[in-house]
């Protein structure tokens, strides 16, 4: 066993995921790949943002398919074991998994990166066919054709992290396609190719009018609807472990509704609502509500995709923070882009990345953990001006709210308003909410807030859910051309409370105050007023 042919790196790890708490199983995907092995549509490249389960399903391909180790004893009890190909097809091929994203050791440049590649697969084959003369320095495509003609073996190539090179610093533009060159001389017509499996996050590069690799069917999350199901949780299989955590859990605390707030909100092509797979394994795992899938820095890379257009961005950034969708045209490829200068560019590599979600022509951000990354970078990067500044007066806010202070929030309100920004006209309580949602932003360090959440006998603009069950909870109402009066009446007419008071005959959720909230805006005047009041 191999390097890269017939490893027993895919077979270990996936042997150590499906014997995981959290384990959901993903077989049948080989369903609809086995079909495709020796014909003319075996090449497959499925692009999903990291930490979607990518590298999970070529372990488990690899895993399945491949002569490392007799793997039996994990599919025996998966969906697969039930499939026509299963004997057919269990451990019996040989396979050649390759991890793009690994390196030689002090890398410095392509070639070394390169040459581990080949100079790895060369030394597998000469090990595995003793009997053929086989020169290391010979081009690996080569090598397999000659295998092929004397022996009639073929090959399966399961390849993850595609891409990898694309965001290597040291690799130029140059490299990258002769990068390409090397896979399409690889794989390209090549008969002892029997099955190709490729996955990154980047969808293949489209470099020259010739299309070096396509023969590849190409599947992304935004634009294809086909194996969407694999790669992220439903609905259905986040049920499923959650039964899990609360039968195993010693003290659980995570409810079924904060999963789906907080890594819920990824949609396919298909229609399907999908989980960040890692956040809920994790989540379920540490018994703790965390983002999981973000990192400290990821405020950073929201960043990096609209430093070079704040201007044109920034409208729709207060909009999607405060929970609305924008129309936007994903343009499939603009993610190889060194250069995203237009909207709908910055847009395209966002929900590439994983960094939006796309749904029926619209981008939004999908859930609270990321939610709380816009939140961060909103607050550190002066260069996005008003959002920056009204996210850095949004203490002062609450402070003036919990201590019923309208006089300081009517001022806010103001301030907020007297910016140059078209939305801040306020032609509909849109607006008037995403102005809202951007001076109440530091709200959310302490509260989990829910924009028109289903409250009593109807919908209200913004529940305040303190995460301290003693701390004062906010039920806010907006109103244009109307009075923050009636703002409260509808509080009270709706009962909005009854979401934070609990059922009858039990203990209430929240001890604190539950403070009804209006806040009116005048069009013709130009004026905010607020009201508080105690329910």
């Amino acid at each position: 066993m191999g390097t890269f042919l017939n490893s027993t790196v895919p077979f270990n790890a996936y042997q150590a995921t499906a014997s995981g708490t959290y384990f959901v199983d993903k077989t049948s995907l080989l369903n609809e790949l086995l079909p495709a092995i020796g014909t003319e549509e075996r090449f497959f490249c499925i692009t999903r943002p990291r930490r979607f389960g990518k590298s999970v399903m070529t372990n488990m391909i690899a895993a399945f398919l491949g002569k490392a180790a007799d793997a039996e004893n994990i599919f025996k009890n998966l969906n697969i074991s039930s499939s026509e190909f299963y004997t057919e097809h269990l451990n019996r091929h040989n396979v050649i998994y390759i991890d793009f994203s690994e390196m030689p050791r002090d890398c410095a440049n392509y070639q070394q990166y390169i040459d581990r590649i080949q100079n790895g697969i060369n030394s597998d084959l000469a090990e595995s066919y003793p009997d053929i003369p086989i020169d290391p320095d010979q081009a690996v495509w080569d090598i397999l054709t000659d295998i092929f003609q004397k022996t009639g073996h073929r090959f399966i190539f399961v390849m993850d992290e595609w891409d990898a090179v694309f965001h290597m610093s040291f690799i130029t533009e140059k490299e990258r396609m002769d990068y390409l060159l090397f896979l399409k001389s690889l794989l390209k017509g090549k008969v002892y190719a029997e099955l190709v499996y490729m996955t990154g996050i980047l969808p293949i590069a489209k470099y020259s009018d010739g299309s070096e690799l396509n023969m590849f069917q190409e599947y992304n999350m935004a634009t294809r609807a086909r194996f969407s199901k694999y790669f992220g949780f439903t609905d259905i299989e986040v049920d499923e472990l959650y039964r899990i955590y609360m039968r195993i859990a010693d003290n659980p605390w995570i409810t079924r509704e904060d999963l789906q707030i907080w890594y819920d909100g990824y949609h396919t092509k298909g229609g399907v609502k999908l989980y960040n797979p890692r956040s809920i394994v994790c989540a379920l795992t540490d018994n703790e509500l965390a983002n999981y899938w973000t990192s400290s820095g990821t405020y950073d890379s929201i960043f990096g995709y609209i430093k070079d257009n704040i201007a044109d961005v920034q409208e729709d950034l207060a909009l999607m923070f405060a929970g609305e969708a924008i129309p936007a045209d994903i343009q499939e490829y603009a993610a190889t882009s060194l250069l995203l200068e237009t909207k709908d560019e910055i847009y395209s590599a966002m929900v590439i990345y994983g960094l939006l979600t796309f749904e029926d022509g619209c981008v939004s951000i999908p859930n609270k953990e990321l939610m709380d990354s816009y939140a961060s970078m909103m607050r550190r990067e002066k260069s996005l001006g008003y959002i920056y500044n009204l996210a850095n007066i949004s203490r002062k806010m609450l402070t003036a709210t919990l201590d019923s202070d309208t006089e300081i929030m009517e001022e806010i309100l103001e301030y907020a308003h007297n910016t140059e920004s078209p939305i801040f006209t306020y032609n509909s309580e849109i607006e008037l909410s995403a102005v809202v949602n951007l001076v109440y932003l530091s709200a959310r360090d302490k509260y989990r807030v829910e924009r028109e959440d289903k409250a009593g006998k109807g919908y209200v603009d913004f529940i305040f859910y303190p995460e301290r069950k003693n701390a004062d909870a906010i039920i806010l109402e907006l109103k244009v051309d109307d009075t923050p009066e009636a703002a409260i009446q509808q509080i009270k007419d709706k009962d909005y409370a009854l979401r934070l008071k609990g059922k009858l005959g039990e203990k209430p959720k929240y001890t604190g105050r539950i403070l009804a909230v209006g806040i009116g805006y005048d069009k013709e005047t130009k004026v905010h007023s607020c009201k508080i009041e105690i329910l």
